[in-house]
């Protein structure tokens, strides 16, 4: 499954840079699927919709860091553990119920990513 940041968030932005998939973003920043991955042209997202990886997305939360769940592969075939989770200061980033996903998805949503 997709990690998620919640509310305890503190916004010391440790966590951004640690992602390989470039799927996380300062709160208010807009996102686009594009961002640090080799992804062009029109994209199948998870909810099986489409869109164009360089369209620019409204940001998901305008007052902490989020994550964008269609870029979010649990660092599934880059490290052992989600790094995010791992360098967060208050453990805010923590699996994403609402998107239940296997190795094998999380390793072909990577695939799709980096080309």
């Amino acid at each position: 499954m997709a990690i998620k940041i919640t509310d305890e968030c503190i916004n010391c932005g440790a966590c951004e840079p640690e992602c390989p998939n470039n799927a996380i973003y300062e709160g208010g920043v807009e996102w686009a699927l594009a961002d640090g991955t080799t992804v062009k042209g029109s994209f199948s997202l998870m909810d099986g919709s489409t869109m164009d990886a360089d369209q620019r997305n409204a940001p998901m939360s305008v007052d902490t860091y989020y994550i964008v769940p269609n870029k979010c592969t649990e660092c599934q075939g880059f490290h052992e553990e989600p790094q995010c989770a791992a360098v967060c200061p208050v453990d805010c980033c923590v699996p994403d119920e609402m998107y239940q996903e296997t190795v094998d998805e999380l390793m072909a949503k990577k695939d799709k990513l980096h080309v």
